[in-house]
């Protein structure tokens, strides 16, 4: 019986959380049995070679969306895939339009991984008139519409004018954490410069979105001599961080470690994880560092990071945009008991192979 082909389609494979989310899942969707392709708009980024390793990748070479309708007509007439999993607008508009003026049909799963409103709120009125009425049609192509949390369900479906039940919740799998290595465990500690105790990590890329400057600022505040910050992470935010860094007088208290493929030793090494972001689809970061037994404080964003921690129940959650209180809830945090086992269960709710079975669920 021949395998069926799933094709999962991104504009590339930069370390970002959607990206991450949708290798993990290739990786079940092929311990499942099915056969997992990657359709790019362009084959770059930090997590292409794993991808390249185990699936097949197939590189339009297209560098805006809106030019790529020939490049997936053709896609379509050649490869024949059975399944669609399409995520990151607009892409999630325009494969389901382009697909249904093809001569060929399939099964077509869309996927948003962030609060879009928020994400484009300066774009301007035309930008988000067009955005909403692209949204209306080409979700409506969609066999299945699904939001990484309640939060980005309510959003998009908002702006598409389609009704709630027309989405479905699935939130991100997180791999199985691996067993870090003693070698790699020794080298995260040599970064960290410091005895445990008043660790605190964050993991992302450097964008205005996750507002890693306020976690700065927040953190010059801690009365902890023994205090470090380690920034785990690359983008085009990171000078404005460097500079504000140096202007804090925090150059011998915080780390940049760089984009590392696995952080796991990170969070292993790191007594607090905290997340400043002014908006999340989700926040995969906080369940990772839940998987490590590590404690978390996160900003309480629109959608994601109070679902994962109940409402607080597996974490701390403060204002968006708080230093003060931010500062505060660090400085709790760090002097709470642990309770590791607590954590590591319950990021269990998002293993790899629940959140696949969702979708699968879906063909």
């Amino acid at each position: 019986m021949r395998k069926k082909n799933i094709s999962i389609i991104l504009p590339s494979l930069y370390g970002g959380g959607a990206e991450r989310v949708n290798l993990d899942l290739a990786h079940e969707f092929d311990r499942k049995g099915f056969q997992v392709e990657f359709v790019l708009m362009q084959a770059r980024g930090e997590l292409l070679k794993e991808a390249e390793d185990k699936f097949s990748v197939f590189d339009m070479n297209c560098e805006r969306a809106r030019n790529i309708s020939s490049y997936l007509r053709k896609y379509f007439r050649n490869r024949k895939p059975d399944v669609l999993i399409i995520s990151i607008w607009p892409l999630t508009v325009i494969v389901p339009i382009v697909l249904y003026f093809s001569s060929y049909s399939c099964k077509v799963i869309i996927c948003e991984h962030n609060t879009l409103s928020l994400q484009y709120k300066n774009y301007g009125k035309f930008h988000h008139l067009a955005m909403r009425i692209s949204m209306a049609v080409g979700y409506r192509l969609a066999h299945s519409r699904v939001g990484v949390s309640k939060g980005v369900v309510e959003d998009i479906s908002n702006l598409s004018w389609i009704g709630l039940r027309k989405f479905k919740v699935i939130h991100n799998p997180v791999r199985q954490i691996s067993k870090a290595s003693e070698q790699s465990l020794r080298d995260v500690e040599s970064l960290w410069s410091c005895e445990s105790g008043a660790r605190i990590l964050s993991v992302g890329s450097f964008k205005k979105q996750k507002n890693q400057q306020l976690l700065l600022r927040a953190f010059a505040q801690v009365e902890n001599k023994n205090a470090h910050l380690m920034f785990v992470g690359e983008g085009e935010g990171k000078n404005n961080l460097l500079k504000l860094t140096s202007a804090l007088g925090l150059a011998e208290k915080v780390t940049f470690a760089g984009f590392q493929i696995d952080p796991t030793p990170f969070y292993k090494t790191a007594d607090l994880f905290v997340l400043s972001s002014d908006y999340e689809g989700f926040g995969n970061v906080i369940v990772e560092a839940l998987a490590c037994g590590t404690r978390v404080v996160s900003t309480n964003c629109k959608s994601g990071p109070s679902e994962i921690l109940e409402n607080g129940k597996y974490g701390i959650l403060v204002p968006v945009s708080n230093e003060n209180a931010l500062s505060s809830a660090i400085k709790q945090a760090l002097s709470s008991p642990k309770n590791p086992s607590l954590l590591i269960e319950r990021a269990k709710n998002f293993a790899q192979d629940i959140i696949a079975e969702r979708y699968l669920e879906l063909l």
